[in-house]
C-alpha cells in the first residue's frame, strides 16, 4: 500500500461559531479513512493563536472546519493558496461572497434567482425609521449581522420597542447588517457536492422543524429538542427535483466548489425562496449536510474521502495553469 495521504483538520477559529467546529473536527478525525489518510488536529483558539505554527504545516492538504468570520470567510483559504496547501471547500472569492450577506443576495439576484426582499446598513449609515422599514418589508423583521452564521446575533423584531436592542445586538458582530422581510413557510435544506472542474449533485432535500420561534443558535446546538430534522422532506416530487435545481445554480452562481448547503424557504402557494448558503456547514455527524448525503447513499466516511479528492484534483489543476507570460 502506498503513503497515506496527511489531512491536516483546521478548526476552532476566532468566530463566535468556534465550539461548532470543535464537535466537526472531533466527528471527521473519528470517520477518516485511516486506511488512507493520516489525520493531523490543527488547532485556532479563540484568540487566533494556532496550536503548531502555520510554517511547520507539513501536510499533504487541509480540511478547514472553520465556520464564520477568520475560517469560511475566505481569509485561511487565501493562506493557504498563498502557501499552495490544497484544501477542501470553497475558495477566496465563494467563501467571501457567500459569508456577507448582503454580497451573498446581490449574486443570487442577479443571476435571477428567487430572494426575498431586504435592505443592508453599514454601521455609520443613517438607522432607518422603524416604519419605514415595516412599510418596504413588512413585519415582523429579521435582523442580522451579514457575515455570521448559525444564527448567531439574529433577532425577530415584532415591535419598534425590539428594533434598537436588535440592530445593537446584531452590530455586535459585524459592522454590517441585513434586515430581511419575515417569509412564512418551511424551512428546506439541500447539499451540494462537486465543482466546476466535475460534476456537481445535490442530495435529497431535508425539512427543519423548529420548536423555538425560529432556528437559533441555541435550536441549533444547545436544546437537543430544539428542531426537528425530516429527511427527505415530504415534498411532491417535482418540487423536490427544482429545489435541487436551484441549489446546483445557487452553486454556480457564487463560484462555490467541494460543497455547500443551500437552505430555501417554501411558501404556502408553493413559491421557492433561497434564504443562504453556506460553503463550509456544520459537519458533525448530526448535521443536515452530512445526514443529507447519508440519505442519498453516500456515507459520512466516504463524503469525507470524497471532498479530499475534490480538492486534490482543484489543486493539480490549477498547478497546470501558467502564472506568467
Amino acid at each position: 500500500m502506498g503513503k497515506k495521504i496527511t489531512v491536516g483538520i483546521l478548526f476552532g477559529g476566532k468566530s463566535a461559531e468556534h465550539e461548532v467546529s470543535l464537535q466537526s473536527a472531533k466527528n471527521v478525525t473519528d470517520a477518516i479513512d485511516r486506511s488512507k489518510y493520516e489525520p493531523v488536529q490543527i488547532k485556532i483558539d479563540k484568540d487566533g493563536s494556532w496550536s503548531r505554527p502555520f510554517n511547520d504545516l507539513a501536510v499533504d492538504v487541509v480540511f478547514p472546519i472553520l465556520h464564520g468570520p477568520f475560517g469560511e470567510d475566505g481569509t485561511v483559504q487565501g493562506l493557504l493558496k498563498l502557501a499552495e496547501i490544497p484544501f477542501v471547500g470553497a475558495g477566496v472569492l465563494a467563501s467571501a461572497a457567500a459569508m456577507d450577506k448582503d454580497v451573498m443576495k446581490r449574486l443570487l439576484r442577479e443571476a435571477g434567482l428567487p430572494i426575498g426582499k431586504f435592505r443592508s446598513l453599514l454601521s455609520g449609515d443613517k438607522i432607518p425609521d422603524y416604519e419605514e422599514l415595516v412599510s418596504e418589508l413588512g413585519s415582523p423583521l429579521f435582523i442580522k449581522p451579514a457575515n455570521m452564521g448559525s444564527s448567531v446575533g439574529i433577532s425577530k423584531v415584532c415591535s419598534k420597542d425590539e428594533y434598537q436592542g436588535a440592530l445593537n445586538e446584531a452590530f455586535k458582530y459585524d459592522c454590517k447588517i441585513v434586515i430581511e422581510e419575515f417569509i412564512p413557510g418551511r424551512e428546506l435544506e439541500c447539499s451540494v457536492l462537486g465543482s466546476p472542474h466535475s460534476v456537481i449533485e445535490a442530495s435529497v432535500v431535508g425539512e427543519i422543524k423548529p420548536s423555538h420561534d425560529f432556528y437559533s443558535y441555541d435550536a441549533k446546538y444547545i436544546d437537543d429538542k430544539g428542531a426537528e430534522l425530516i429527511i427527505p422532506a415530504g415534498i411532491p416530487a417535482e418540487t423536490s427535483l427544482r429545489l435541487r435545481e436551484i441549489a446546483i445554480e445557487a452553486f454556480k452562481t457564487l463560484c462555490c466548489e467541494g460543497l455547500a448547503r443551500v437552505d430555501f424557504f417554501l411558501k404556502e402557494d408553493g413559491g421557492i425562496i433561497v434564504n443562504e448558503i453556506n460553503t463550509m456547514p456544520g459537519f458533525t455527524r448530526i448535521s443536515m449536510y452530512p445526514k443529507l448525503w447519508e440519505a442519498s447513499g453516500l456515507s459520512y466516511t466516504r463524503l469525507i474521502d470524497r471532498l479530499i479528492e475534490l480538492a486534490l484534483g482543484r489543486f493539480e489543476k490549477e498547478k497546470s495553469l501558467k502564472t506568467s507570460v
